[in-house]
């Protein structure tokens, strides 16, 4: 299976929480309709990225990255590479190399969101996934951060943009 089909059947069986998330999920099964090159970044108007909200063992706090270029704090995530075999696989890889952690788990049941939003280089429609880290595992950051930091759910609203937040909300909603 293709990426981009492993894109089309994660989506077209993806269970929206609400009506917002299901106008997106249409939108990016609209867009995987449109251009079959909707998954790599060379499509212009915009393609699908893959993330992931590193959650603690202990389900207490998450792992964000200060963003190199886009100096925010965001999860970990990316765009898609030829060599990956899902939106999954790409939140996985993702995660791995921005945090420096091995042996990620991502939640069972697929996404847990969508977010649309304008990044310098295209419009970015992630798909967002959560990924417990194993116990013991120690962050690295990567050249794609200026610095990781754990944060306690209550103190990401002071540091993340609403995003991030909803992505917490989320994830805090399937834990």
């Amino acid at each position: 299976m293709t990426l981009h089909a492993d894109a089309r059947t994660t989506l077209g069986s993806w269970p929206a929480p609400d009506a917002g998330q299901e106008e997106l999920r249409l939108a990016y099964l609209d867009h995987l309709s449109t251009y079959p090159d909707g998954m790599w970044r060379a499509c212009a108007p915009g393609h699908l990225t893959a993330s992931a909200l590193v959650v603690d063992p202990e389900r207490e706090r998450v792992l964000l990255t200060l963003h190199r270029k886009l100096r925010m704090w965001l999860q970990m995530g990316g765009h898609c590479e030829p060599a990956d075999a899902s939106l999954a696989a790409v939140a996985e890889r993702e995660a791995a190399e921005e945090s420096g952690i091995e042996g990620l788990r991502l939640l069972p049941g697929g996404p847990v969101r969508l977010d649309r939003h304008a990044t310098p280089c295209a419009w970015h429609l992630d798909v967002q996934y959560a990924a417990v880290a194993p116990r013991g595992a120690g962050e690295r950051i990567s050249e794609e951060s200026l610095a990781l930091r754990w944060y306690a759910y209550d103190e990401v609203g002071e540091v993340a943009d609403a995003s991030v937040t909803r992505l917490l909300e989320r994830t805090l909603a399937v834990l």
